[in-house]
């Protein structure tokens, strides 16, 4: 008996995605770790229902999605938009960065990071 509603297909897929971050993906998993010692506890190439989500917190229910150019086209805007339909219904929030914005503009999206999650962290140590 399964344990869950993910399609096996689905759960090789994310352990293949696992194994093969992009730079971008890379740069936020490490901005995201940042995060733990405040009690996130993100999750890489996590399954939910048919998709996968970059980044998953599943107990504060927040996704964070980092997107290259296939995200531009008008398939991918659509993809996007089912599927953040989808997760929305789920009871999750999904924040969405484009590659270029986690490589080159990093520290500002980290501190969007920060105040999306402002209510789920625990208090920065001053230490």
């Amino acid at each position: 008996m399964p344990h869950s509603n993910i399609q096996p297909r689905t759960r090789i897929r994310a352990k293949i995605l696992r194994r093969e971050l992009t730079k971008a993906e890379w740069r936020m998993w490490d901005m995201l770790r940042g995060f733990r010692s405040r009690g996130a506890r993100f999750r890489r190439e996590t399954p939910i229902g048919p998709y996968i989500a970059d980044f998953a917190w599943l107990s504060a229910h927040i996704i964070i999605e980092v997107d290259g150019d296939t995200h531009a086209t008008a398939m991918g805007v659509q993809h996007d938009h089912n599927r953040d339909a989808f997760l929305l219904r789920q009871g999750f929030r999904v924040l969405r960065f484009d590659n270029n914005d986690v490589i080159f503009s990093g520290e500002a999206v980290y501190r969007e990071i920060e105040v999306a999650l402002k209510e789920y962290l625990f208090p920065a140590s001053t230490a």
